[in-house]
């Protein structure tokens, strides 16, 4: 079995237009019978679609054009080689330093594709990776979590890429003396709530969803106010005072 981490960058690699010959094979092989590496790439396609759309379009500048003209205009016809060229030809086919010479050119040719060839791979590794981590920095969901009464903001939620999930209060919370913050996540309601985060005071938090499914939209994020350690039935009993739905970040 591959490691999860192995899986996403395949994926990235995948979408990306990174993986050749068996390594595609392998990956459009998996597409067809692995659920969870085909969650995966649709998930990265989304993500890189996303950003995608945020480029501003740029249109060709006149010297790529010239340099397309100039590639594909018609080969010049030669008129055959003389007799001197010829016999200069065959003695260059005799001579022993002339093949030697260009048998060093032809290793120091190769050498020379092959530091390209590997550069190009790094640069493309490179690219692969720049991409996951601006992904990672962008969230895929945010929640904002709003009092029903009052109709104020008092927290975001955002849910990332690599699994992160984080709480980022926007104004003071009081908690009184032996109360906590506890935050809940609801998305199936024949399961029901489970806590994500236990704060003692209104701070940025990182929420626990590692054994949750993945954040889907409408999935509900809430705060209510619990005893010291957190509520003793593992559901809400105290009042909720910030909720929202989460919702595709823009």
């Amino acid at each position: 079995m591959t490691e999860p981490n192995a899986d996403d960058a395949m994926a990235a690699d995948y979408v990306m237009g990174l993986l050749e010959g068996a390594e595609h094979a392998a990956a459009e092989r998996r597409i067809a019978t692995d659920d969870a590496f085909a969650r995966a790439v649709s998930a990265w396609r989304e993500r890189l679609a996303d950003l995608d759309a945020t480029a501003d379009e740029t249109p060709p500048s006149p010297a790529l054009w010239q340099r397309i003209a100039d590639a594909t205009k018609a080969e010049p016809i030669y008129s055959p080689p003389s007799a001197r060229a010829a016999l200069r030809g065959a003695t260059l086919w005799n001579n022993i330093r002339f093949w030697r010479g260009a048998g060093i050119g032809g290793v120091f040719a190769a050498l020379l594709f092959a530091a390209i060839m590997v550069g190009a791979l790094i640069t493309s590794r490179q690219l692969r990776n720049d991409m996951i981590a601006l992904a990672q920095r962008k969230p895929i969901y945010v929640a904002v979590l709003v009092n029903d009464a009052t109709k104020e903001a008092g927290a975001i939620v955002n849910t990332f890429a690599n699994g992160r999930v984080e709480l980022i209060p926007l104004r003071p919370i009081d908690v009184p003396a032996g109360r906590t913050l506890q935050v809940w996540t609801l998305w199936d309601r024949t399961i029901g709530p489970k806590s994500i985060g236990l704060t003692g005071q209104s701070r940025t938090l990182q929420l626990d969803l590692g054994s949750l499914p993945e954040t889907v939209p409408d999935q509900l994020f809430e705060i209510t106010l619990e005893p010291e350690g957190g509520s003793p039935i593992g559901r809400p009993t105290g009042p909720i005072l910030f909720k929202g739905n989460a919702a595709r970040a823009l």
